[in-house]
Formats: structure tokens, sequence, C-alpha cells
């Protein structure tokens, strides 16, 4: 059984993530953000506490914090095995192969992982839930970090992929920008 929000919010802190400084506040405070705003988005409580490890591994743009992969056994035992295995494709991912599966469109989803660099093949489902999770990262995150031109069309292209309350989020948040003149 997975754990509660506050036992992973516990784990999480044990972790030393609050120190951690991440888009001008914690990477707890981060980490949070991306699992309610999955949960806003009407997301099971598995994307969504995968959305709270979204970034366990550190990533291929953020490496201010890294639980050692050697540690995976026991976030699994806390958020459930497809959950982890979501949240260690989001750290692992090179994030150009996954753009390229993203602007291919259809399946089979093929994503490199950065750090065995082997080839991982997604279902429809997962592949979709990995894009959910990796959007709405970047979005709760894009208006604090100014960052708004990387990688503007991948993002993008998600948005428009999964379309719905994930395509409006994008929307709301780069008319923001567009309307500040950024």
């Amino acid at each position: 059984m997975a754990a509660t929000f506050d036992q992973l919010v516990a784990f999480l802190s044990s972790l030393g993530t609050e120190q951690v400084a991440h888009t001008e506040g914690s990477f707890l405070t981060h980490l949070i953000a991306v699992y309610r705003d999955l949960k806003m988005w009407g997301c099971d409580e598995e994307l969504c506490q995968a959305g709270m490890f979204h970034s366990i591994y550190g990533t291929e743009k953020f490496q201010k914090f890294a639980l050692s992969i050697e540690r995976r056994d026991e976030v699994r035992q806390l958020i459930g095995e497809r959950a982890e295995r979501l949240a260690y494709l989001n750290c692992a991912m090179d994030r150009a192969s996954f753009d390229r599966a993203v602007e291919r469109g259809t399946g089979p989803y093929v994503i490199t992982d950065r750090l065995t660099k082997q080839s991982v093949e997604l279902s429809d489902d997962d592949f979709d839930d990995l894009c959910r999770m990796h959007l709405c990262d970047w979005l709760e995150q894009v208006p604090r970090s100014r960052q708004w031109d990387y990688r503007r069309t991948g993002y993008q292209r998600i948005a428009t992929r999964l379309g719905g309350i994930a395509e409006r989020a994008h929307n709301a948040v780069f008319s923001a920008a567009a309307a500040a003149g950024l």
C-alpha cells in the first residue's frame, strides 16, 4: 500500500529537501506543488505521487538534489511500482529523446535513459502520464524561473497532445508571460 501524503512529505523532509533551493523557494515546496497541481488536473493518486517524486533522483536540468538510484526500492515501497517508475523515467530521460517521441505523435514511444544509455519503450498510458507529469512540473515553476524559452516548442507539443486541462494550464501560464512582455 502506498504511503499517505503526510508520510511522503515526512520522507522528503527527512532527506533535507526543505533546505535545497529551487525556483525562489524550496525543493520540497515545488514537489508538493506539483502533487497538488496534478490533483487539480484530476489525475489519480498514483500519478500525483509520481509527480511528487518527479525529480527525486535529479534530472538532466536539476542537479541540486539527487537521491541515489540505489534507493529506488525504498521509494517504490512508498509510492508503488508504477509511480516510482514514472518518477525515475522523468529523472533519467534524455530530454531530446523525449521531445522526439512527443513530436512523432504515435507509438511506439521510445526514450533514452541517460543514466543507463538504454532505450525504454513506454505504453500509451505511461507515455501520456509521463507527459502530464513533465508538463505540470514545468508549468509550476516556469513563472518563477523565467526560462520561458527553455524547450518551449516541446512543452507546447506536450500540451497540445494532452489537450483538456493540460493545454488550458499551458495556455494560461504562457499567455500571462506574453501579456507581461516575456
